[in-house]
């Protein structure tokens, strides 16, 4: 068997594309350009996770103030809910 029958010079090339290309995108990863892309998708990433995190902080805090007010309707109602089971009993206690 020859070594040129058993290197496929399809898959070689390909390898050596593969090669290239990767070595070639290694330099351009590591420019200076792509260093200040990378910082400056760092800062934007930085500055939405800053806005998302006041939204749910303002969220938040708004939600403490509705579960409050609902407590305190609850408990408004249980006070009259007594209220009324106290008065209906002392009536009926007047009548016997």
């Amino acid at each position: 068997m020859k070594l040129l029958d058993c290197i496929n010079l399809k898959k070689t090339g390909i390898f050596a594309a593969g090669v290239l290309f990767g070595t070639a995108g290694v330099k351009v990863l590591a420019s200076d350009d792509a260093k200040k892309l990378y910082t400056n998708c760092t800062a934007a990433v930085l500055r939405a996770r800053t806005c998302v995190l006041n939204t749910v902080s303002s969220i938040q805090a708004n939600a403490e103030d509705i579960y409050a007010e609902a407590q305190q309707i609850n408990e408004d109602r249980a006070a009259k809910a007594e209220e009324c089971c106290v008065d209906g009993e002392e009536a009926a206690d007047t009548e016997a």
